[in-house]
């Protein structure tokens, strides 16, 4: 499959490009991280995010959605990397809706899926306990109770879980932490006896949370899939939201190269721009031809997704730590290149370093997805 995007992909990344680069620039969360939003995010803008079918994305047509992919959820985070643009559009339309999809009921997929994609909904997914990204070390605890579960424990880093009508819990119903078997996934309401809630604003001024679970009771009704086999839903999801931050982080860079080359090209030094010096346009060549290859790669991965490869795991790995060490690079040469002004908070570049650092982590590092190709390919 040729590495472009098709016609319709296209006009969805220029209509998305539209609306957040005129209602969210850099500007929009500086705003929000200043007046120290209580949601950090707009409602006005996700409603009109929602009304132009942004959050139903990936929610099938018969629940009210788009029924797109990976390759159109990928072209709409590339939009919001290049803005850093705060929303619950990865918790809520990408890992939210993704596994209510793919493993809820059929009351479940009518009770939710059509609230996500109106927009009415926001979902986020409670997964990490760490600091680091361990899916199959869920230590969270899922004891048969009645016709039910108890759930207890406590989950780390929770992207948008503060403001979220639902958390898709993943629990251990069985087995011990690092086992595959045993994962099960719970549909938990926020407002729950025995849940609480922290509001954490990470370093990029984004939101997630922590959640604490006391003795939770939820029915046979909130189990999302099969109890002890939701690694492999899990996993589907997982690879989905890895894609879609990946490209997340290919607009993040992109952004950063052209902000970058203005500025060589604008800043003078000895009489003419600094631009004009051949170490920097090395410098910039190579982190030019870096972001294209990190491009295809994750363009090619989330092909793969659509695909239903057989190969999509590693494709997604690939990219993942691709993207983030393109990204990286990317924002340590956009902060060097405008000298000491880069590390001040009067310029914009300072912001995309920080969301960088966070996406890199986000969904596993570059150390996890080497560590997944390796044992892929039985190293």
């Amino acid at each position: 499959m040729p590495l472009l995007l098709t016609e319709e992909q296209s006009m969805l990344r220029d209509s998305a490009r539209g609306l957040i680069s005129d209602h969210a620039p850099v500007s929009h969360l500086r705003k929000l991280r200043d007046s120290c939003d209580e949601t950090g995010f707009s409602k006005e803008l996700w409603a009109t995010f929602a009304e132009m079918g942004f959050a139903g994305l990936l929610v099938p047509e018969e629940h009210g959605g788009s029924g797109l992919g990976a390759v159109e959820a990928g072209v709409v985070m590339e939009e919001i990397g290049r803005t850093l643009m705060p929303s619950p559009f990865l918790a809520t339309s990408v890992l939210s809706a993704s596994a209510l999809a793919r493993a809820g009921s059929a009351a479940q997929k009518s009770e939710y899926l059509p609230k996500i994609a109106s927009g009415a909904l926001l979902a986020a997914l409670a997964l990490d306990e760490g600091a680091k990204h361990r899916p199959l070390h869920t230590a969270l605890q899922a004891v048969r109770s009645g016709n039910g579960f108890k759930l207890n424990g406590a989950k780390a880093m929770v992207v948008d879980g503060h403001v979220a009508d639902l958390l898709l819990v993943v629990a251990r119903s069985a087995g011990a932490p690092g086992d595959r078997d045993g994962l099960t996934l719970f549909l938990v309401d926020p407002k729950a006896k025995g849940v609480a809630i922290e509001r954490t604003i990470m370093v990029d001024a984004h939101n997630a949370a922590r959640v604490t679970l006391d003795n939770v009771e939820v029915t046979a009704d909130h189990v999302l899939g099969e109890v002890d086999g939701g690694a492999a839903t899990l996993s589907a999801v997982l690879d989905l939201g890895r894609g879609a931050v990946a490209s997340e982080m290919v607009g993040l860079s992109e952004e950063v190269f052209g902000r970058t080359v203005a500025y060589l090209k604008e800043r003078k030094q000895f009489g003419k721009a600094i631009g004009e010096f051949q170490a920097l346009q090395h410098r910039a060549a190579q982190l030019y031809i870096e972001i294209e290859i990190t491009r295809a790669a994750v363009l090619k991965a989330l092909q793969t997704l659509d695909a239903d490869s057989a190969g999509a795991t590693a494709a997604v790995a690939v990219a993942k730590a691709r993207a983030g060490a393109t990204a990286t690079r990317a924002v340590q040469e956009g902060v060097q290149m405008h000298g000491g002004m880069g590390m001040t908070d009067q310029f914009d570049i300072g912001f995309f370093m920080k969301r960088a650092r966070v996406c890199e982590e986000l969904l596993g590092d570059a150390n996890y997805h080497a560590a997944q190709l390796a044992q892929l390919r039985g190293y």
